[in-house]
This record gives structure tokens, sequence and C-alpha cells, in this order.
């Protein structure tokens, strides 16, 4: 088995693992990104784009469900936490990898990450 991969069916197994874990929602952030939805199809492109970073927090990237981390960044507002994402930010690439995604998919993504992959 190659290594993408293998690092994809882990990926897809910690969205899968996360997914099914109770989650105590008195600190997940409550913030402007919390009506944007991520579909089947939507964790499946994150699982082969973002969670190359987001899982493990790879060159500083906020791991998914890190409140802490996650809350410092959405404390500068949605534009400048959207604008990061597309224009690229620090370690992390334009689009973080997903060439296909548009500003709403990330909207969805910033959610499901922050809230520790809740929809």
């Amino acid at each position: 088995m190659s290594r993408s991969i293998v690092g994809l069916v882990c990926a897809l197994a910690c969205v899968i693992a996360l997914s099914a874990c109770h989650r105590d929602t008195s600190n997940t952030p409550s913030n402007a990104f919390a009506d944007a939805k991520i579909t089947d199809l939507g964790k499946a492109r994150w699982a082969r784009t973002c969670a190359m970073c987001h899982v493990r927090g790879e060159g500083g990237a906020p791991k998914i469900g890190d409140t802490a981390e996650w809350n410092k960044r959405l404390a500068q507002g949605e534009v400048v936490v959207l604008d990061h994402a597309v224009d690229g930010f620090g370690n992390m690439p334009p689009l973080g990898y997903c060439q296909d995604c548009e500003r709403e998919d990330l909207r969805a993504y910033i959610h499901f990450m922050a809230s520790g992959g809740g929809t």
C-alpha cells in the first residue's frame, strides 16, 4: 500500500473516530462559522487535504478539536481567518492544498475543525 493511501486511510479513520465520540460542546467555539455545514463528500475532501496538517498539527497548524488554539484564531474574526485560508498564512499554503475549494467550503472546514469534527 502506498504512503499516500496509508495517510488517507489514517486521516479518514481519525475523522470517523472523532465523529463517533461524544463531544462536550460547552467549550466549542461560538462564532460566525457555526452555520457552515460539511457534507460527507466534503469530509472526504477534508481528509485528503486539510487533514494532512490539522490532524497532527504539522507546521504549527491548529489540530482538529484543539479549542484553545482555534479560539485564538477565531478571535481575529471570520474575514481574517478565511483570508488566511484562501491566501495562505505562515506554513499554510493558499487554499491549504484544496485547490478545488471555494470560500464557503473553507468556512465549513474551519467550523468542522474548530468544533472537533462536528458538523
